[in-house]
């Protein structure tokens, strides 16, 4: 199993992480909050995604990343290898994703004389607070949610990226730094049109029982916010979603295409 593709999407997604975090945490509170721990995790969930994603793709074509300019494959199979990608990303996912949610959903003051202390001193106090008031499937509150938002999504994801990349490269040749820019930002937006009804649910089942519980389920969630909100709260932040997807998935494939050119 070549293990390029999982270093490369390692190192790519903590480049495309710096430069789209601000965009993620103002959705919530302030720039870069909480911004240390998403680096080291969606590092290795970005290694996972562009890994399981590459071989799954050889197991279903019998091309390498190198042959496949030559001979594209079918978008079949890279909405299944993209689907698979996104189906085990999400549970590696689940727990460093609510911890994230719940450290930028913070609001209490900090190192103000008077004012009370941030429930969560940190990342892994944070894990810790979870495992011992809501117990192991409390890390994985909303992981339904999330695979439900990451399966799909992902393979539309990869489907827009290889798709345009296919549409303005000649063939058998690479495709140049602009295609690669332009293709991954729209796919960064493509995913996100799909991803966000089930993004907005994801946050709201994440935060449920943090003071009490609201939701009995992810269902449960969905009537509930279509009853006090309309159906306009499925759309919730798609705004700075794809804001934030273009430069940021623009900046992923580039480091991975360039990566996996200078180890070939």
């Amino acid at each position: 199993m070549p293990v390029e593709e999982f270093v490369a999407g390692w190192i790519s997604g903590a480049a495309g992480l710096v430069l789209g975090h601000p965009f993620d945490t103002v959705k919530l509170l302030g720039f870069f909050k909480g911004m240390s721990f998403p680096i080291a995790s969606i590092a290795v969930v970005n290694s996972v995604l562009f890994g399981v994603y590459s071989n799954a793709l050889l197991l279903l074509t019998a091309t390498s990343h190198q042959e496949r300019r030559a001979q594209p494959p079918s978008y079949m199979h890279i909405f299944l290898a993209g689907c698979t990608g996104g189906f085990l990303q999400a549970y590696c996912l689940a727990p460093f994703d609510l911890i994230k949610v719940r450290l930028q959903n913070q609001t209490e003051p900090r190192a103000q004389p008077g004012s009370p202390r941030p429930r969560y001193k940190g990342p892994m106090h944070c894990a810790a607070s979870i495992f011992q008031e809501e117990g192991p499937r409390g890390l994985f509150r909303g992981a339904w949610a999330l695979t439900l938002r990451d399966t799909p999504t992902m393979g539309i994801y990869f489907i827009t990226y290889e798709g345009l990349c296919h549409q303005y490269t000649p063939e058998g040749q690479n495709p140049s730094s602009a295609t690669v820019l332009v293709a991954g930002g729209f796919a960064g937006i493509a995913s996100w049109v799909a991803a966000t009804p089930l993004d907005v649910i994801k946050s709201r089942m994440q935060m449920d029982g943090l003071r009490y519980k609201v939701y009995r389920g992810m269902l449960d969630c969905m009537v509930s916010s279509v009853r006090q909100e309309g159906l306009g709260v499925f759309f919730r932040g798609l705004t700075i979603n794809s804001a934030r997807a273009f430069p940021v998935n623009a900046v992923t494939f580039l480091s991975y295409e360039y990566l996996l050119r200078w180890w070939g």
